[in-house]
């Protein structure tokens, strides 16, 4: 049952979220599918350059997709949505195998060639998608899901051709997965920025994410620029999105499930919604990579596949509950 939370009760939630998460965060640094004593392990290259960074990187990747979820949800007014309804996903990954399938070796800004064309290709989708919503200078949001779906098809049957025609089934479509196994500082230092910008655009627009729940027309009515605020945070959706892309590859139903839950629990009060989504979304990645990397320890599972485990009957269940509350 949803109930508005007191000021002090917000604090402390979100105080208390933090703590959870910075205990988890230590704890999965001593999981591995190499056991090492705590006192080797502070002295090890292990810690300090696999370890460490993967949960940093996991944590940073569940802010991006549950902030980025929120957005999304709250523009489109849509509880289901999730950052890859607008195509990001799907442009992303026909970036990535590209590269992969050309062998194309280069760096941009830090960033390897495949990383770097999923972000290009994923932000191309979404560009795309806008613009051909738009009719009049104006979006709609049932428009901008319906091009996003059918443009996610499209990439879909060029991202088959390309397996098709070059052979790099494995490669391509363990990319696709979903995996940090690759983390390292440097991809730290990459998404820090997309994530602390994009979580402040979310938060400094919360009140505008409030009126925009109430319609449009009441938007505009509370002095909200409707048109303005929603290239505004699709943009920041979209690059928030597309940054988790560029390093982890595909990781769904983090930006769908969070933000979701969250709303049911405290309310559609995005001021309170924001930072709480995002300390959620940062803890559920840390335990679902330490899970990917030792149930079956030393064979890794990609996360892509812990996310869809659960994700999957959760969005079923959001389905039914939709279901049963349209009657």
């Amino acid at each position: 049952m949803i109930r508005k939370l007191k000021k002090k009760e917000e604090w402390l939630a979100i105080a208390g979220l933090a703590g959870i998460l910075l205990l988890v965060m230590f704890l999965s640094l001593f999981l591995g599918s190499v056991l090492i004593s705590p006192v080797d392990l502070l002295n090890s290259n292990i810690l300090w350059q696999i370890r460490l960074p993967r949960v940093v990187l996991a944590a940073f990747i569940g802010l991006l997709l549950s902030i980025s979820g929120v957005l999304l949800q709250g523009v489109l007014r849509n509880p289901l949505a999730d950052p890859y309804i607008l195509g990001i996903s799907a442009g992303g990954a026909v970036g990535a195998a590209i590269s992969i399938a050309l062998g194309a070796n280069f760096v941009v800004l830090g960033i390897s060639s495949v990383p770097a064309m999923a972000f290009l290709f994923s932000l191309v989708a979404v560009y795309v998608v806008y613009k051909l919503s738009q009719v009049g200078g104006r979006t709609a949001p049932e428009t901008l899901i319906l091009a996003g779906v059918a443009l996610s098809a499209f990439c879909a049957a060029i991202l088959s051709l390309i397996i098709i025609m070059t052979g790099s089934l494995q490669s391509i479509y363990f990319w696709l997965l979903g995996s940090l196994a690759s983390a390292s500082w440097s991809n730290v230092i990459t998404v820090i920025p997309y994530a602390l910008v994009g979580a402040g655009v979310a938060y400094f627009y919360s009140k505008e994410l409030n009126a925009l729940l109430l319609g449009e027309e009441m938007a505009i009515t509370l002095g909200v620029d409707v048109e303005k605020t929603r290239f505004i945070l699709i943009g920041a959706a979209s690059l928030m999105a597309a940054t988790a892309v560029s390093v982890s590859g595909l990781i769904g139903f983090v930006g769908l499930i969070i933000p979701h839950w969250i709303r049911l629990i405290i309310g559609p009060n995005h001021r309170v919604l924001v930072p709480i989504s995002a300390l959620s979304g940062m803890l559920l990645m840390v335990v679902a990579d330490t899970i990917s990397r030792t149930i079956l320890a030393p064979m890794e599972i990609p996360i892509g596949i812990i996310m869809s485990l659960v994700g999957a009957p959760f969005f079923l269940y959001l389905l039914r509950r939709r279901r049963i509350e349209g009657k």
